[in-house]
């Protein structure tokens, strides 16, 4: 991220007894290999990123027969809650009842979610049941905690793995790996720099003018890729292991409900377990009474006579994420979690795992996702200008010269060292990496070397 061609130049000779001169030549080209090297995968996250932040608007138009329900009469109340949940059981009896989500609003359907065969992990198979009359609208798998229906789920896991699976997370990870990295490069190259600006350079033609863009769009964005990478690596396969390791050697996990409380046995009496005709209803009061308010969930039991679980499911600001255990039997709260009573750590990854979907905000954070996205695009395509402006004469590697960290006092080397043995080992895809880009610097030494 810079906007002047002298950037691409190397450190005088005469500064090259500083220490500073030395460590940014090796950060000038550890700059230029992430760029080069890493900014594919990059480039395919925002691709995808903006396509998801899309999702939510377009799930509403692909799916609109199943979500919505003609708007009832002037004063009309919705059916129980029992007769709805019977009705979707009535047109789709296979599986056992999960969880439902009542609707919460007038012209919202309500969501039964059924266990059912055949479907893929995490997830169920939502019946979608007009509240005032009780027919089914249709039936559709949801996926995961959001209930993202067919249209975002299929987005939704290019975004994370290509429809790769497993293997194809590790595009994901390397990306939010490097992205902060890149990021935080980036500005350190504009604060060294003589011009420090936060607009481009008009006037300027060429290389000139394309380091200007490349380095004003990064550095305006900056933050949101920050945050990006960050809330990413939460979800990562072996960083988020490591993150998920360090959040609760700090305390700083997302509490658990308590199923029941002390003096409650937790059993309904039900034999064969609870009944929706009996419970359903009784449950929703229950939870109405301890403060809690659409949109919910009512999650059933694991196994006959435990307590159905209700949590508030609005992750707009400010959020209601509020959750209780109620005995089917008694129609008694016998647990409480409040969001809160998180600890602030928990919270800020609530906020952010959140911000990073696009729903803590509603509308207003999916447009700043897409505007990100679209961004570190135009990033990425004027990184890659930038390369082929000067490669016809100065070859891939040229602009910064090797070997410049030589120059640096031993006790920046080690520190820097430390450093990166460190964040390598707690972000593994980024230190394997590193590693990578160290053997191919050292296949170009030798290759211009023998030349």
């Amino acid at each position: 991220m810079t906007s002047d061609v002298r950037e691409l130049q190397p450190a005088p000779e005469r500064s090259r007894s500083t220490a500073w001169p030395a460590t940014r030549a090796l950060l000038l080209r550890l700059h230029f290999y992430a760029g080069i090297l890493v900014a594919p995968f990059l480039l395919v996250a925002a691709t995808t990123g903006l396509l998801y932040a899309s999702s939510f608007q377009l799930e509403k138009v692909v799916h609109a027969h199943e979500l919505t329900a003609p708007l009832p009469p002037a004063g009309q109340a919705p059916l129980p809650l029992a007769r709805q949940i019977a009705a979707a059981r009535q047109a789709h009896p296979q599986g056992a009842i999960g969880a439902v989500r009542p609707a919460s609003e007038p012209g919202e359907t309500t969501r039964v979610l059924l266990n059912a065969e055949g479907l893929p992990e995490s997830t169920q198979l939502a019946v979608f049941v007009d509240p005032y009359t009780g027919q089914v609208r249709g039936a559709l798998p949801s996926y995961g905690s959001s209930g993202a229906l067919p249209v975002r789920a299929w987005i939704s896991s290019l975004h994370r793995h290509l429809h790769l699976g497993e293997p194809g997370r590790v595009y994901s990870e390397l990306a939010a790996s490097w992205l902060w990295v890149v990021a935080l490069g980036g500005v350190v190259l504009w604060l060294t720099h003589r011009r420090r600006t936060l607009r481009p350079d008009r006037t300027a033609k060429g290389l000139r003018r394309t380091l200007s863009w490349h380095g004003s769009v990064g550095l305006w964005i900056t933050v949101g890729l920050l945050f990006l990478s960050a809330t990413g690596l939460t979800w990562s396969k072996y960083a988020g292991a490591n993150v998920d390791k360090l959040q609760t050697a700090l305390s700083w996990s997302t509490p658990s409900l308590p199923a029941t409380a002390p003096g409650h046995s937790g059993h309904s009496g039900h034999g064969d377990g609870p009944t929706t005709e009996a419970d359903a209803d009784r449950i929703v009061r229950a939870a109405a009474g301890a403060g809690l308010s659409g949109p919910l969930e009512i999650a059933w039991p694991a196994k006959a006579g435990g307590a159905f679980t209700v949590k508030e499911m609005d992750r707009q600001w400010p959020q209601r994420n509020d959750q209780v255990a109620v005995d089917p039997a008694s129609g008694q709260v016998t647990g409480e979690l409040r969001f809160a009573d998180y600890p602030l750590a928990a919270k800020l990854t609530r906020w952010g795992i959140d911000g990073h979907m696009g729903v803590l905000f509603g509308l207003a954070n999916q447009i700043v996702l897409a505007a990100l996205a679209l961004a570190l695009i135009s990033m990425i395509i004027l990184g890659y200008r930038m390369w082929w402006q000067r490669r016809p004469t100065r070859g891939f590697a040229a602009p910064y010269t090797r070997g410049g960290w030589r120059a640096a006092p031993v006790p920046v080397l080690l520190s820097i060292g430390v450093v990166a043995i460190a964040v390598g080992a707690f972000i593994p895809l980024l230190g394997i990496s590193l590693l990578a880009f160290l053997a191919i610097d050292v296949v170009l030494g030798l290759v211009k070397r023998s030349t």
